[in-house]
């Protein structure tokens, strides 16, 4: 009969940090619905020790009239996530809260976040659609699509 080799000890994990702190990524336009997926967001991520990643995306519109020479959408993409982030923190801006505006269209962006994330946060109803649709398009196509658990978030109640 042959003698069986004892199974490795596995050692205890470490004490402190974990190895991975997860990551939360939510998408801001500004909106009642993306303000309360920020605050759902900033609230779980206190509960599970998380980095969340507030991300505002801004495009330059297709159009055939001349734009203004001093009108930027990338500012205003930034003015946005400035006034969302305020009014959810205040003037305390916690450390492990993250600002970020990138150009492209909304659904691609976060499923193209999603590929770090362990959660995408999106409000149902952003700045754009048809009023009447229960989930929007942004939602949608990220709850189809990203590399993550997706949250939506309904109403635009506050938390």
């Amino acid at each position: 009969m042959p003698t069986q080799e004892p199974s490795p000890q596995l050692s205890p994990p470490e004490v402190g940090e974990p190895a991975h702190r997860p990551l939360f990524v939510v998408g801001v336009d500004g909106s009642p619905s993306s303000v309360k997926a920020l605050r759902h967001a900033v609230t779980l991520g206190q509960f599970q020790n998380a980095l969340v990643r507030a991300v505002t995306v801004w495009s330059y519109p297709n159009s055939y009239t001349p734009l203004p020479t001093t009108w930027s959408p990338e500012d205003d993409a930034r003015e946005i996530l400035a006034e969302v982030t305020a009014s959810v923190f205040g003037d305390s801006v916690p450390e492990w809260f993250e600002q970020k505006t990138h150009e492209g269209t909304p659904a691609r962006v976060l499923i193209d976040e999603s590929a770090n994330a362990d959660m995408i946060v999106v409000g149902s109803r952003g700045h754009g659609g048809f009023a009447g649709l229960l989930l929007g398009s942004v939602s949608s196509q990220c709850a189809e699509h990203a590399g993550c658990p997706v949250l939506v978030v309904h109403g635009t109640d506050t938390v």
